[in-house]
């Protein structure tokens, strides 16, 4: 299956490393993904212990994770990799969904959460929307995913209180955000400039104390702020 066009020919292509304890799964990847138009496969790791050494040797724009590894897992292997500097996005690709494994991947600071029987233009549009700071959970997923964590270890409350700290208007930014709302679409929804509704994103951002746009819809979803 031929992958879906992506950026222009004058564009810097998206640059991804493929991390998978499966050489069968990361030799399939690099095929599919280095196929499709604006993306670069730049280096791959068979386990969590060896994305540091590939990010050093390879300026990286998507980290494509798996979760379970025998080394470093995906979990620990997010949170290295978004503490470093210019850290890359992390997108999960996993063929587990389970509530713990979601939330821990979510909070260590992936970008999004896919399973690994999507079709695989879905896969490429996910690389292409972490690439842009986009979140890369479809909005059925991330209620059906998230909603099973919300009371987890007191995560509703928690999430309550941390939602209790933004603007009237900053709410609505972050539960259009949850439902997986673009700024455009977001701007049109409450009636503001797309200029308007980054000041507001950047705002929910540092009160909310995370650092991208699926770590909020994980807030939302726990709040239970976007019922209804």
């Amino acid at each position: 299956m031929r992958a879906p066009d992506g950026p222009g020919d004058g564009e810097r292509p998206t640059r991804l490393v493929i991390v998978d304890d499966d050489a069968l799964v990361r030799s399939g990847l690099r095929l599919m993904l280095d196929g499709a138009h604006g993306i670069e496969v730049v280096g791959e790791a068979g386990d969590g212990g060896q994305v540091a050494a590939v990010l050093d040797a390879h300026p990286t724009d998507v980290v494509l994770m798996d979760l379970r590894m025998p080394g470093v897992d995906g979990i620990e292997a997010t949170r290295q990799v978004r503490d470093r500097p210019g850290a890359p996005a992390v997108v999960v690709l996993t063929t587990f969904d389970t509530q713990e494994e979601v939330a821990g991947a979510l909070h260590a600071g992936a970008s999004g959460y896919l399973l690994k029987d999507m079709p695989p233009e879905r896969i490429v549009a996910a690389v292409r929307a972490a690439a842009a700071g986009e979140p890369v959970l479809s909005p059925e997923i991330a209620r059906r995913l998230m909603a099973s964590a919300a009371d987890a270890g007191g995560a509703r409350g928690r999430a309550r209180t941390a939602l209790g700290r933004l603007t009237e208007r900053e709410r609505d930014v972050a539960v259009e955000i949850g439902r997986g709302a673009t700024n455009a679409e977001i701007g049109a929804r409450l009636y503001l400039s797309v200029p308007t509704v980054k000041a507001h994103v950047s705002n929910v951002l540092l009160k909310l104390g995370v650092e991208n746009r699926t770590q909020v819809a994980l807030v939302v979803h726990e709040a239970g702020a976007d019922d209804g």
